[in-house]
């Protein structure tokens, strides 16, 4: 089974995640730009996070044959802060880099005013560059949230076929399907999605323009969902191609809209700006 996690977040993992998503069958993954939990206080902090999604997760993830891909962007919660939202002026030289595949995560946290605009004028940023849209749905409030997503995105020079509604569920995937954007689901241990769920919308909706993703954040998560999404499919009576397309295939084809994507693993470097992934050893 080969996979390509489409939404995980790898800064928060440790090295021996990626060795177990490597045995999993996982070759490829993106990792957004999303909100760290501590809030940030200046735009600095945004640039050097975004080096390091573009400098040394790379680098740690071909320690272990896992191609790596970034998404970059003001995320919808620190669109609300006014110390953040200078970071809008600095994506445009982020959204040049190479292993830059969309603009992400953006979209909805609380619904405010500051997040219309952060939403609309990344949307054109992305229009702009050429690339599709990462969009996160909101937390609370889905369904309401997804509508006025959706009418912001249509609004916008942003095609729906080049945006990734992210985080969906069963109350929101008629209206999903309906927008004409691909669809996101984040398995999770106790929250957002199941394997099970996710069996049962794969087999109302059927395969297309999904994508499964184990989001795996600072929080309760577990990098592995996505191979047991496809256990869980195999077991449902899906078929291994059925597998395939939902794990490999529809993330390739969203993200391959960037032109940017590079599957073969780049041969591991020994050291990142002369440090290495190992401690306590020669």
């Amino acid at each position: 089974m080969r996979i390509f996690d489409p939404h995980i977040h790898m800064t928060s993992r440790t090295t021996n995640d990626y060795e177990a998503m490597y045995a999993a069958g996982v070759r490829a993954l993106v990792e957004p730009s999303f909100w760290l939990g501590q809030p940030r206080t200046s735009v600095a902090s945004f640039t050097d996070y975004f080096d390091a999604l573009l400098g040394w997760e790379p680098f740690r993830a071909a320690q272990y044959g896992i191609a790596h891909h970034c998404t970059i962007a003001l995320n919808p919660k620190e669109a609300n802060d006014p110390r953040c939202v200078p970071v809008l002026d600095e994506l445009p030289r982020y959204l040049v880099k190479d292993n830059v595949v969309a603009v992400g995560e953006i979209g909805y946290d609380s619904m405010t005013p500051a997040e219309d605009t952060a939403l609309a004028a990344q949307l054109q940023l992305a229009a702009d560059h050429g690339l599709p849209a990462l969009v996160h749905t909101p937390h609370r409030d889905k369904l309401a949230g997804l509508h006025r997503t959706v009418d912001v995105i249509r609004e916008s020079a942003l095609p729906t076929e080049r945006v990734l509604l992210d985080h969906l569920n069963e109350t929101t995937m008629k209206h999903a399907v309906d927008s004409g954007c691909w669809m996101g689901f984040s398995i999770y241990p106790d929250t957002k999605m199941d394997e099970d769920r996710m069996v049962a919308v794969l087999k109302e909706y059927g395969t297309e323009k999904i994508l499964v993703n184990s989001a795996a954040d600072w929080g309760k998560s577990d990098p592995l969902k996505t191979r047991s999404t496809g256990d869980a499919m195999l077991a449902a009576g899906f078929g291994e191609d059925d597998v395939d397309k939902v794990l490999w295939r529809n993330p390739v084809a969203f993200y391959g809209l960037s032109g940017r994507l590079q599957l073969d693993t780049p041969e591991p470097e020994p050291l990142h700006e002369g440090n290495s992934i190992l401690r306590g050893g020669e």
